[in-house]
Formats: C-alpha cells, sequence, structure tokens
C-alpha cells in the first residue's frame, strides 16, 4: 500500500470521513555542494522519490491536531497560544505555524495524518520534508499563495529559530521547488534556481551507511563559525565571494585549519558550477570526476566524513558502474550518493552492500532514487 493510501485510510479511521486533500513534500539529495549553502554559494540538490504525506482536512475551533503513523503519536495544539517543548517531529509542525503566523498570514487550523519514507538522521532532509509538507497543508486549509521560495525561506526559519538547527536553505528549497527528472542548482544568496537535467542512462543512489548523527549538537555550528572568521579575513560578506586565486594569493596568512575550511567551501562551489556545466552536456564521466574530488575535500580540508563514509565511498567508486560517489549531507554519519550507469544501477547496489557489509559489519540501506516533483496538493 503506497503512503498516499495509508495517510488516507488512517485519516477515515481516526476522523470518521475521507480527507479533503493529501499533500507531499520530498526529501532530497545533493549531489555536489557541500557545506556552500550557509557560505552562499551554489548547491545541486535533488527532490527524491521519498516524501512526507499529510492526509487533511480544515477545522473551523483554530486547533491543530495532526497524527504520525511513524511514531504513533497526535500532537494538539490551539494556533492562538502554542510553546516549543521540543517535542521531536511534532516541533517541526509547531515551528511551521509559527513562523506562518509571524510572517502575518492567517491561518486556519486542520486535522492530519501524517507519514513518511524519508529516513531520519540519514541527510536526507526528512526534517524539511515534514516542514513544506506542513506549509502545503496550511497553504490548502487557509488558501495561502504558494511561492516556493517564500515558503523555502520560512521553514528554513522555523528550524533556524524553533528547532535551533542553524541549517542554509537548500533542504527547503529543493524540497520546495523541486522538479521531476531534473536536480536544482541553487543560488544560495539569490535563490535563483536553475533545472538540471540529469545525464542520459544515469541513477542517482543513495548509500545509506547505516550510522547517524545528530546535528544540532554536533560540529555544524563550529564550521559554519570557522567560514565566517575566514570571510572575515578576506574582508567579504561570505566565502562565496572568494576566487581561488584570491584565496591562493593569501592562504599562508591563515591559519591551517581555516585555510583548509576555507579551500573546501572555494573549490566546492567551482566543481558545483561546473557540474551543472557537465549535466547540461550530459557528460556523467566529468560529473563522476566532480563527485569524487568534492568526496575527497570533504574528508580532507572540512573533515566532516567519517570511517563509516569513506568506507561507503570506496566500495561504490570500485565498481564499474560508477561514475563517481561522495557524502552527502553535514556529514560524520548518514549517506552518501553514487552517480552510476542505469542498466547497472540494482547489480551496483547490490555489490556495494556485500562488500560495505563485509568491511564495516553493518547492514546499509541503498536506494536507487529518481528525481521528483517539490512540495504539492496530489
Amino acid at each position: 500500500m503506497s503512503l498516499q493510501q495509508q495517510v488516507t485510510q488512517e485519516f477515515q479511521k481516526r476522523f470518521g470521513s475521507a480527507p479533503s486533500a493529501v499533500v507531499r513534500a520530498p526529501g532530497r539529495v545533493n549531489l555536489i555542494g557541500e557545506h556552500t549553502d550557509y557560505n552562499d554559494g551554489f548547491v545541486l540538490p535533488m527532490a527524491i522519490n521519498r516524501a512526507t504525506y499529510i492526509a487533511l482536512r480544515p477545522r473551523e475551533d483554530g486547533q491543530v491536531v495532526a497524527h504520525s503513523l511513524d511514531f504513533d503519536e497526535t500532537a494538539k495544539f490551539p494556533l492562538s497560544k502554542f510553546e516549543n517543548e521540543q517535542a521531536g517531529w511534532s516541533e517541526y509542525v509547531k515551528g511551521v505555524t509559527w513562523v506562518l503566523k509571524a510572517a502575518g498570514y492567517t491561518l486556519q487550523g486542520w486535522d492530519g495524518v501524517l507519514a513518511g519514507d524519508v529516513p531520519i538522521g540519514a541527510g536526507l532532509s526528512s526534517s524539511a520534508s515534514v516542514e513544506l509538507a506542513t506549509a502545503r497543508a496550511f497553504g490548502v486549509t487557509s488558501n495561502l499563495p504558494w511561492n516556493a521560495a517564500t515558503m523555502a525561506r520560512l521553514a528554513q526559519r522555523a528550524e533556524n529559530e524553533w528547532v535551533g538547527m542553524n541549517c542554509g536553505i537548500m533542504d527547503q528549497m529543493i524540497s520546495a521547488a523541486g522538479v521531476e527528472n531534473h536536480a536544482l542548482l541553487i543560488d544560495c544568496r539569490s535563490l535563483d534556481t536553475q533545472l538540471v537535467p540529469l545525464p542520459p542512462n544515469t541513477s542517482i543512489v543513495v548509500l545509506d551507511t547505516a550510522t547517524r548523527r545528530g546535528l544540532v549538537d554536533s560540529a555544524y555550528n563550529e564550521r559554519r563559525s570557522q567560514c565566517e572568521a575566514a570571510a572575515r579575513f578576506f574582508g567579504v560578506t561570505a566565502l562565496r565571494d572568494v576566487t581561488m586565486e584570491e584565496f591562493h594569493s593569501r592562504a599562508a596568512e591563515l591559519d591551517e585549519m581555516t585555510r583548509r575550511r576555507a579551500r573546501h567551501v572555494i573549490s566546492e562551489n567551482d566543481r558545483t558550477v561546473e557540474a551543472a556545466e557537465a549535466m547540461r552536456r550530459g557528460d556523467a564521466v566529468r560529473l563522476g570526476v566532480l563527485m569524487n574530488a568534492s568526496h575527497d575535500s570533504l574528508r580532507d580540508d572540512f573533515e566532516v566524513s567519517s570511517d563509516n563514509l569513506n568506507i561507503m565511498v570506496r566500495c561504490a567508486q570500485a565498481q564499474e558502474s560508477c561514475y563517481g560517489a561522495r557524502m552527502t549531507g553535514a556529514g560524520f554519519g548518514g549517506c552518501a550518493v553514487a552517480l552510476v550507469h542505469s542498466e547497472s544501477a540494482e547489480t551496483f547496489a547490490d555489490a556495494v552492500s556485500a562488500t560495505y557489509q563485509k568491511t564495516a559489519n553493518l547492514t546499509p540501506n541503498i536506494y536507487v532514487c529518481s528525481a521528483t516533483n517539490g512540495a504539492e496538493v496530489l
């Protein structure tokens, strides 16, 4: 049974009638452009065919009643007054409610049933998918105008200020604005987006190491402040504004750690823009080379990889059908991503799974993914 059917059926059971709408918002995998988003740089994610679904109907009493099938929990709160109780999944729903109210929208409550198949904590943006599905739900009940960039910014603010995760704009933007069969080159400063087709006869394979990281307490915020320090050194708003030539001309003046952090961000921005150009040419080989280089930089200069991520990437790169592979997401655990020849995608997945299991003594989860639309009313 599909997730859409599951939430519809559960809604009927709980609330005694069919939902008036079902919305979905996808998770994402980032093909290249890691830790560039909060440096005003470029990222190249795609929305994947794993998503959060909400079956819903409006309520007239100013309450939100949301039941999560995944956690078997119900959250209930009035729109007029609610607090952050650090209660897990429901804080993403409340955070979006709070930020929409703060932006001046008049909201109507709803009954809803949520379920998702974006793995939690794997670096595939399960949180952004809940946030954008919630925004879509309010869009339906409260007749809100839907602008992907506006809603992405609001959802990002909810995650930053309500949940306490200092993320950039990428996750929310791709969940809001994805398009089937395409990745999205996002300029994280202007939020300008360009659709970029996947190279012909290629598949994107997500390689979940079966290791997890807690981002709010991780070194993410530390990396962010190191990048800000580097930007101050160069006298710019963000590392996006530093060219590789400028970096090399003054690199010796930086302490070694700041130098490596800055080198990653500046080179990763260049790689990301070049990757989009390679995709437009249908050049899977060049895209793969850039993905491999991205992993090396994240491992050595930005130091956000992990033993398991490195093992997984090596397992993927060793397969003949693999053009390139890299860790994806913030790092320290979670997933890698590989670009492979479509005809061999399933064989590739089996081979990598067996090798990783033998080497890391963990059972990975491997998903052959397709690129889907962003948040939508079904």
